[in-house]
């Protein structure tokens, strides 16, 4: 006979590389993750780990049990959301990602008036700029994606809409004069984003009356961490592309102006992601709602 509380642990171990990874998942010694595990093991009269060397292997009445605890649990959680969602309440865990820099600049602060408002909710911000490895390393419920993704068969959620801009500094631009048509980029200092294995050298560019070139720079400076790379724009190191939410106010300020202005790269949309076996809870729900009113209102 085994109880809810054998299945979330049975759950936390079928999900580790170990017996001691589990041990740290669950905030306890090893020999006690053994112990409770042969427990387990001896009432069912089954065994449910293979032993020995290497990574961590259900047997197949092993497996069985914890395709079936998940189902459990789920419905038992599913109830629970029901319930609160019925009577209002805002609460449990709620597993955010978001990229380094927007997810610090825009998300962070919205996460933490959201969580500050409903004191029964845990909240939890993990930033990377590799979504797709975040959403396989470990839970999460919302994913803030600046950019197009490929077709993921998940429900998405436009939160703002973000143009993508060419800027450089008006130091630079006094320095190397600014082009005027995509053609004398080849004579100018570029620098780009290293991010998500994707080809940030190629800039699409559209054009007055409709004319496109696919512009191919060679980068002389690069960073993974879109914020220096506007950084370095802003000291004159030379021509980035940067979204417009990151270099809004440095337009604003005059620390930044438009390259090429009459031509535009795809827009990057700011979207929000939903676990597809995460329950639709009142807690997800209303903090996209509340990530859609700030980003979409500029605020």
């Amino acid at each position: 006979m085994v109880d809810l509380a054998d299945l979330r642990f049975l759950t936390a171990l079928a999900v580790a590389p170990s017996l001691a990874a589990a041990a740290r998942r669950l905030d306890v010694t090893p020999p006690a993750v053994s112990q409770r595990l042969a427990q387990i093991e001896a009432r069912l009269g089954l065994r449910l780990v293979e032993r020995g060397r290497g990574p961590l292997r259900l047997t197949a009445e092993g497996a069985l049990l914890v395709e079936r605890a998940r189902g459990v649990l789920d419905a038992l959680e599913a109830l629970d959301e029901e319930m609160a969602a019925r009577a209002g309440r805002i609460e449990g865990p709620l597993h955010v990602i978001a990229p380094f820099g927007f997810g610090r600049l825009h998300v962070a602060p919205v996460l933490a008036r959201f969580a500050e408002e409903n004191p029964a909710l845990r909240a939890e911000l993990g930033l990377s700029e590799d979504p797709l490895g975040a959403m396989r390393a470990g839970p999460w419920d919302v994913l803030v994606h600046v950019g197009r993704l490929p077709d993921l068969r998940i429900t998405q959620r436009k939160l703002g809409a973000n143009r993508r801009f060419l800027v450089a500094s008006p130091a630079y631009a006094a320095r190397a004069g600014l082009p005027r048509h995509p053609g004398e980029m080849a004579g100018h200092r570029v620098g780009v984003v290293r991010e998500n294995r994707a080809d940030t050298t190629l800039w699409p560019l559209r054009g007055p009356g409709g004319a496109e070139e696919n512009l191919r720079v060679r980068p002389v400076f690069a960073c993974n961490d879109g914020e220096v790379l506007r950084a370095w724009a802003c000291d004159g190191f030379g021509i980035v592309e940067r979204s417009e939410w990151s270099v809004r106010a440095d337009l604003a300020a005059g620390r930044l102006v438009r390259v090429l202005p009459g031509w535009s790269l795809p827009d990057a949309d700011i979207v929000a992601l939903l676990n597809p076996r995460a329950v639709r809870a009142l807690r997800i729900e209303a903090f996209v709602a509340r990530l859609a009113e700030v980003i979409g209102g500029g605020g």
